[in-house]
């Protein structure tokens, strides 16, 4: 697949890494030779110095024959231009990253596919979402909705006292038959190691396991684990970036009791003035002393989404040190994220890595509608719609040769979440959500398409 990324910055090269892996073409265009002198030398792909809205750039880098231009420079409008160009140019597929959120909601009556752009991505909405979801999931340390929440994806730590360590995932179905959720993927504690799980599979203490279940099944799970689903209510945000602006106005929107830390002060008097119900501190959210006095203790949940990694970890300690149950940070370095539970944070989350996923099902084959890359793990899981030509349709699952490194989490029928066994027959129409190890993917989409 040829692929263009207009944009060497944090996004745009983190997409030309993870794409170059999978052995596709891509041509990264850029105006700083420096971000691009290192990708030509740490990564095989093709770089082309220049302006992605000059026309005579976008045709050095081949845009008549590109199936997708992904453009994810700092400037809004630069992406929509380059979008509008290369649609006009030849290319198939063009994504543009913008900021406005507007732009995302109204998408349909604006008509951006008419004028050259098959998909608008927001990095800050897709992390300020992110949160929300955590915060409404709160005992979980990763989550992922599929079809508006017809089938979730969890991820949490096993501790000692969970009732099923030292079973296998044949046992544990035995024991709680009528199960709503799936075991799709463990990572043993202390390894990078992935393991699909099977009947003979035991869970250890330690274990990070990522489930797939109905909303049913999410109350099954709480149980099982020993989780306890905390009421979250009263939350504070450290920095006031565009991440930290979304978060805390959709969180005010859905009746949280937010107050948001900012060091900078006309930022702070900014977006008090914008969201007027939340309370606005103007401070350094380093400062222990400021924290106590805006009773940190009293928080059911922490986020941390200053411009800085090492303060967001840092402050997210000093949170969990002062009783608050949830903490979360953006971190931009992804050696980060295995360290989060050895240090004692709940959640890690990265712009980079959720954009990378959202762009991600335009490369895959077959019906793709949805991918998400597992925190931390070497696994996928995608969606996939089959069609009447799909080589899995009308197959009962157990007589589909699937490979070992992939397993069905679930399947959407008629907008009904389900946890699908062997016996279960696969229909045209159906969505399947399906977890695999990087070594299985082409098998996997080969039965779809």
């Amino acid at each position: 697949m040829k692929i263009i990324i207009a944009g060497a910055g944090e996004v745009g090269f983190h997409l030309a890494k993870l794409l170059s892996f999978e052995s596709q073409d891509i041509t990264l265009i850029d105006t700083n030779r420096e971000p691009l002198a290192y990708a030509s030398s740490h990564l095989d792909i093709r770089v082309v110095r220049g302006n992605a809205t000059s026309i005579s750039i976008l045709k050095d880098a081949n845009v008549a024959e590109t199936d997708l231009l992904i453009s994810v420079t700092s400037s809004e409008t630069t992406n929509i231009t380059t979008c509008v160009l290369a649609k006009q140019l030849g290319a198939k597929h063009t994504i543009a990253r913008i900021s406005n959120t507007e732009f995302i909601k109204n998408k349909d009556e604006l008509g951006f596919e008419k004028i050259g752009i098959d998909e608008l991505i927001s990095p800050e909405s897709l992390a300020a979402k992110e949160i929300e979801l955590l915060l409404n999931q709160s005992a979980f340390n990763d989550t992922y909705e599929f079809e508006d929440g017809a089938l979730i994806m969890i991820g949490l730590i096993l501790s000692r006292t969970t009732a099923f360590v030292g079973k296998t995932v044949k046992e544990v179905a035995r024991l709680n038959p009528g199960l709503e959720y799936m075991p799709i993927a463990i990572q043993r504690y202390a390894t990078q190691h992935t393991i699909i799980p099977r009947g003979d599979t035991q869970f250890k203490e330690g274990d990070r396991v990522y489930f797939t279940t109905t909303q049913k099944g999410v109350d099954e799970i709480y149980k099982l684990t020993g989780k306890v689903k905390v009421e979250i209510k009263n939350v504070m945000i450290l920095g006031g970036s565009k991440i930290g602006y979304k978060t805390a106005r959709d969180l005010c929107d859905h009746r949280f009791n937010v107050k948001l830390v900012e060091k900078d002060k006309e930022k702070a008097f900014e977006i008090a003035d914008e969201l007027p119900s939340c309370l606005v501190i103007q401070g350094d959210g380093r400062d222990v002393e400021l924290l106590e006095e805006e009773h940190i203790s009293d928080m059911d949940a922490f986020i941390a989404v200053t411009g800085n990694s090492e303060t967001n970890i840092m402050s997210c300690l000093v949170a969990k040190s002062k009783g608050v149950k949830k903490t979360i940070a953006l971190v931009e370095n992804m050696d980060y994220f295995q360290l989060s539970h050895s240090i004692g944070i709940d959640t890690l989350i990265n712009k980079k890595l959720l954009a990378a996923n959202n762009i991600f099902r335009y490369i895959r084959k077959g019906e793709i509608v949805a991918m998400t890359k597992l925190n931390n793990m070497n696994a996928e899981l995608l969606e996939f719609i089959v069609t009447p030509t799909s080589e899995v349709c009308n197959k009962v699952i157990k007589k589909i040769e699937f490979p070992r490194s992939a397993i069905i989490g679930g399947v959407i029928r008629n907008d009904e979440g389900m946890i699908a066994l062997g016996d279960f027959k696969i229909q045209s129409g159906d969505r399947i959500v399906v977890c695999c190890l990087p070594q299985s993917i082409k098998k996997v989409e080969k039965l779809f398409v």
